[in-house]
């Protein structure tokens, strides 16, 4: 997706290309496959879900054929997780690939251990002490009961960002907000959650057993695998690396 003359023109193939993903349960099961990939287009040629879709399909509402409607889906089921993980974009991670992804992001620290030897701001710690009761918590919620505001803390979106890049939250459901008669209203919003409670901190930590360079390496591998006509620069920029 790019802007040009104040218009986002959508990169994709043609609807004829058999290649091209027509569904949800499709997009998971090449998630699957290769084990991550950004949803939206960038530097690195390929690597991304815009270009595996038709560029008419975004943004129609239909669930069955819309991209955009296909994250929120993808993101309650449970079987990849969703989030902002490659270069602060939202994107996919398989079961299978998370632990690599969260021991080179995480650079084998627990949020516990990385807060006890004085890597973590006060302001994460503020966030996650509200994740650590294991249920879904919305954006709109988290921000003021964990002390962001006026008076607070700053950059609240920064930092969910930040998290989610190092893996200790995922995004795990799409919900519209309701008003004082339980009606429903405006844009679904993001809830928020340990990757943990999805699939347990024993395979979410399961590759702390090897160094995080190697974890690191073993994603960028894969990624240009995959991705044979990406350079590796940008590869590298995406994947934090």
């Amino acid at each position: 997706m790019e802007r040009v003359a104040d218009q986002w023109i959508m990169r994709g193939i043609s609807r004829n290309d058999p290649d091209r993903i027509r569904s949800w349960r499709e997009l998971t099961g090449l998630i699957n496959k290769i084990g991550f990939i950004p949803l939206f287009a960038n530097e690195a040629a390929g690597f991304s879900v815009e270009e595996m879709v038709t560029p008419f399909c975004w943004w129609t509402g239909d669930s069955e054929t819309d991209p955009w409607m296909w994250r929120e889906i993808i993101a309650g089921e449970g079987d990849v997780a969703y989030g902002k993980f490659f270069d602060n974009k939202a994107g996919f991670i398989s079961r299978e690939w998370f632990p690599y992804f969260a021991n080179a992001r995480r650079d084998g620290y627990d949020f516990d251990a990385a807060w006890d030897d004085e890597l973590i701001q006060r302001r994460y710690k503020a966030i996650m002490d509200i994740c650590e009761d294991g249920g879904l918590h919305p954006g709109f919620e988290l921000k003021p009961a964990a002390g962001f505001g006026k008076n607070g803390y700053k950059n609240f979106d920064g930092c969910m960002t930040a998290l989610q890049m190092q893996t200790y939250l995922i995004i795990r459901r799409f919900e519209r907000r309701r008003n004082k008669k339980g009606m429903s209203y405006g844009m679904p919003v993001a809830y928020y959650q340990k990757p943990e409670i999805l699939w347990g901190y024993d395979h979410v930590t399961g590759a702390y057993r090897e160094e995080p360079q190697k974890s690191a390496q073993r994603i960028l591998s894969r990624a240009k695998e995959c991705f044979p006509d990406a350079a590796e620069a940008a590869l590298r920029k995406m994947l934090r690396q």
